[in-house]
């Protein structure tokens, strides 16, 4: 694979950088795309592979598990041997799993092809984020971030939607095989137009990977989200506990490495100096509250299709406003900060929990026997969708204008790790709000109330990151 080699200085004068951010903007849409699209296709492939409950949790946990834990070296390597060729080759490995997954005969070969899926979408995700500090001067970076604000959030959406169309058109036959096969034909063409014209980005006197904090950090990233993702299907056994009591342990040994090594004249994966800029904790706990929302899909999808009776492809296209709000959200944050100054990010989650309240509103006032009212429903979730498309971008702006360019692939690691932290926790902590209210019931009335109650934690988590954000905004990021 061979790509031209720039310094970050001379990128942002060169006329093809957008071309260029497009085609990285590939490897933001495709992780969260195949980590939602497979939500509505787990009956189909239960009925064709005879996969167990605990094998459906697989298919997805395996994906989450891996993905997250990796995010961080992913965006590190970018930093070290090049932005674009790290995302050339998952995106790459990434198309080579996605056809696993799709020519998956059993259970433990859809499994492993998804293991892989989430490793490689590790390596190329965190690139289009990386990119944004490092190919565009000050002036144009709003933009970028609002552009990558909604493909990420769209993908989202759009996962939900796609997957129940495909399934229910069964193109050529393929089935559910089709919500992975869909990869290749976007991975071949990205390929063949986008590796002859991209200019390389690296950070300047790059050595090589810290592999001991690699791994340490890998163990203390999977000592949490492991049990996270597994424990409430498992029962909460022992061993999710004691995982669960080791991650601070194995942070804080990992901590003590990277210092250890950064003082030693080396290269730390995660560097203790860039992590010291002033507000970066508290924005990366913005960051953890931000995408409490995580489960919101899950639960919305069981409260359709348990509770009202919806098709897989009805579930998928209820969606379909909240993906509207979420592309114009980003769309309008120029006009917003006109209107508000450098409130958009908290007013952004505002909207997300006014829409939030809204819902559970509506659900609660709608008789369980009928389904809720269709207009009120759409707006409702256009103004959720477009609350966090309008806080989104700013947000990452919030995280990663904090850090010099040079570390902006472990900076966008670390972003795009507490968001998959912030969905693993929602999934544990809001799912199991929802899974205990709703016990061994299974009617319209329990599954109603467990889910209104479950946004209600939703809305408190995205009322505590506006607060926080509104905090954070009197401390300003550093040049």
């Amino acid at each position: 694979m061979s790509l031209t080699m720039t310094h970050n200085a001379d990128i942002t004068h060169d006329p093809k950088r957008w071309f260029m951010f497009v085609i990285l903007l590939v490897g933001a849409f495709l992780p969260p795309l195949d980590f939602f699209i497979v939500n509505v296709a787990l009956p189909s492939i239960q009925g064709d592979l005879g996969t167990g409950s605990s094998a459906q949790q697989l298919v997805i946990s395996s994906y989450a598990t891996l993905y997250a834990v990796t995010l961080i070296t992913g965006g590190r390597l970018g930093d070290l041997y090049g932005r674009g060729r790290m995302f050339f080759l998952g995106l790459v490995g990434f198309a080579a799993a996605s056809l696993l997954c799709g020519l998956a005969t059993s259970p433990w070969m859809l499994i492993a092809g998804r293991a892989l899926q989430g490793i490689t979408a590790a390596v190329m995700a965190p690139q289009a984020l990386a990119s944004v500090q490092a190919i565009f001067p000050e002036s144009e970076k709003p933009l970028a971030l609002s552009i990558y604000g909604a493909v990420f959030g769209l993908a989202s959406v759009i996962g939900q939607a796609l997957g129940g169309i495909l399934i229910s058109l069964n193109v050529m036959g393929m089935g559910w095989r089709a919500i992975f096969l869909v990869n290749l034909p976007i991975a071949l063409l990205v390929v063949v137009f986008g590796i002859p014209v991209f200019k390389e980005t690296r950070a300047a006197h790059a050595s090589k990977l810290d592999l001991c904090g690699t791994a340490l950090s890998m163990l203390t990233l999977g000592a949490l989200i492991v049990p996270l993702i597994e424990g409430r299907e498992a029962g909460w056994p022992l061993w999710a506990w004691l995982s669960l009591a080791a991650a601070p342990v194995l942070a804080w040994l990992f901590w003590q490495y990277e210092r250890r090594l950064h003082r030693a004249g080396g290269t730390p994966l995660l560097n203790p100096a860039a992590l010291k800029a002033p507000g970066l904790g508290r924005a990366l706990m913005v960051a953890l509250c931000f995408y409490a929302i995580g489960v919101f899909f899950l639960l919305f999808s069981i409260y359709l299709q348990s509770a009202l009776h919806a098709t897989a492809l009805h579930a998928g296209l209820v969606f379909l406003p909240f993906g509207a709000g979420f592309l114009l959200g980003p769309l309008s944050t120029g006009p917003f900060k006109r209107l508000v100054g450098a409130y958009v990010n908290p007013v952004g989650m505002a909207l997300e929990f006014i829409g939030f309240l809204a819902l559970a509103w509506l659900v609660t006032a709608t008789p369980t026997d009928a389904a809720p009212s269709a207009s009120l429903l759409a707006v409702i979730l256009f103004v959720i969708g477009f609350g966090q498309g309008l806080a989104l971008p700013t947000l990452m702006r919030m995280v990663t204008g904090r850090v010099a360019p040079a570390y902006s692939g472990m900076i966008a690691g670390i972003t795009s790790a507490s968001l998959q932290i912030s969905t693993s926790l929602s999934v544990a902590v809001i799912g199991g709000v929802f899974y205990s209210l709703l016990g061994t019931h299974s009617d319209a009335p329990a599954i109603t109330h467990a889910f209104s109650v479950s946004i209600l934690c939703i809305a408190a988590f995205l009322a505590l990151g506006a607060g926080l954000s509104f905090t954070l905004l009197r401390q300003p990021a550093a040049a």
